[in-house]
């Protein structure tokens, strides 16, 4: 299938689409490369195919996606990237498309932040498999990333992302709103959570920060901005690559890294953090509200080792949250006193509606013991 790769309005690239694989076999005529998604390369009037293969890649669902066979043999769909092409690649956190050759389809006419979308793959992705008609594709729900359950609502008018948990105790729900409480009180521009439970299950709702005019550029796309020398740190180069945008991001690394420190968050990885440009003008506006903090508060660890931190791995930095704690530039603006309450907030939480069916007294109070000997270290390191 032949397509133009579109940026809202804007003809970005030429290509070929395979109808089988969903991959791009070719790519041709460059019409506006400062359009084309950050990384990817113009070399003598060329595109990197390589690259841009890999960013299209990258917008499918992942074939490690908790019940993603299942959905997708409900789907007579071969592979999630054929679920791309029934969206015309459109997402929820950028404006990249692809048209159809000589379709006459514009942006007005279907981006998912002016209209409304199915919410059929929603609905097999989370195992509902009533429908007996045919499916209806048109749905960001496609192009979502990330293993856990999770799909796009709109709820009284507004984009939500609702995501569940993983096996046995599904707690990154809960902790996705408790990790919301934490910056709120230390004054962090963070997405707000709550939950939301279904079918006895906690799920975490957060409303897309993301709007028609604005995209969510991720941390390991940022530093393809320019290349990595190898005696520069990952963090050193993506300051860098940073302030070559225009922004000054370690303050804000200091307030996500310290955030990761309290909540023992153990996947903060390049792809669920970054900037947010706009996508009219490509001006960078800064860094991105902190989100995905669910795996965290020892998620799938035993309450004796959440109470003796064993086990707890880290990232993006570095490998032990004590040593990616020495990057934060200054504690100063911490106010240890808006945190005094922080492990009743987690207990109340933990306690909330069903959630004894998956976390019991042992494990409440391992979790909010743990938080707040984190807390007290933090205080004596900063003191």
């Amino acid at each position: 299938m032949n397509c133009v790769l579109m940026h809202q309005r804007i003809a970005v690239l030429e290509l070929e689409l395979d109808d089988v694989t969903g991959f791009i076999r070719r790519t041709g005529c460059v019409f506006a490369a400062e359009h084309l998604p950050v990384g990817v390369m113009v070399q003598k009037g060329i595109a990197d195919r390589a690259a841009l293969q890999k960013w299209w890649m990258d917008r499918s669902i992942p074939a490690s996606r908790s019940g993603i066979r299942e959905a997708l043999d409900r789907l007579d769909v071969a592979d999630t990237k054929m679920l791309l092409i029934r969206c015309f690649g459109l997402s929820l956190s950028d404006q990249y498309w692809m048209k159809p050759e000589k379709s006459g389809m514009t942006w007005e006419q279907i981006n998912f932040f002016d209209h409304s979308f199915s919410d059929d793959i929603g609905d097999v992705l989370f195992g509902n498999t009533a429908k007996t008609d045919a499916f209806d594709f048109f749905s960001p729900d496609n192009t979502s990333d990330g293993c856990l359950k999770k799909r796009w609502k709109i709820m009284h008018g507004r984009r939500c992302l609702i995501k569940g948990g993983s096996n046995p105790f599904h707690q990154q729900p809960f902790n996705e709103v408790i990790a919301a409480g934490i910056m709120q009180r230390l004054g962090i521009r963070h997405v707000s959570y709550r939950l939301l439970w279904s079918e006895g299950f906690p799920y975490s709702v957060c409303e897309d920060f993301i709007t028609r005019d604005t995209e969510l550029v991720s941390a390991w796309r940022v530093m393809q901005i320019q290349s990595k020398s190898n005696h520069i740190s990952v963090w050193q180069h993506f300051v860098d690559c940073c302030q070559t945008a225009g922004i000054d991001i370690v303050p804000d690394l200091d307030r996500m890294i310290v955030t990761d420190y309290i909540i023992a968050n153990e996947d903060r990885h390049l792809n669920n953090f970054g900037l947010v440009r706009n996508a009219r003008t490509l001006q960078w506006m800064g860094f991105a509200p902190i989100y995905d903090s669910g795996s965290s508060l020892g998620y799938d660890k035993v309450a004796a080792q959440i109470r003796s931190g064993q086990g707890i791995v880290c990232k993006p930095f570095k490998k032990q949250q004590e040593e990616q704690l020495e990057l934060v530039s200054s504690f100063a603006w911490i106010s240890f006193d808006r945190l005094k309450d922080v492990q009743e907030m987690a207990d109340a939480v933990l306690r909330g509606e069903s959630a004894g069916d998956f976390i019991d007294d042992n494990r409440r109070s391992a979790i909010c013991e743990a938080l707040g000997e984190r807390i007290q270290r933090l205080e004596n390191k900063k003191s």
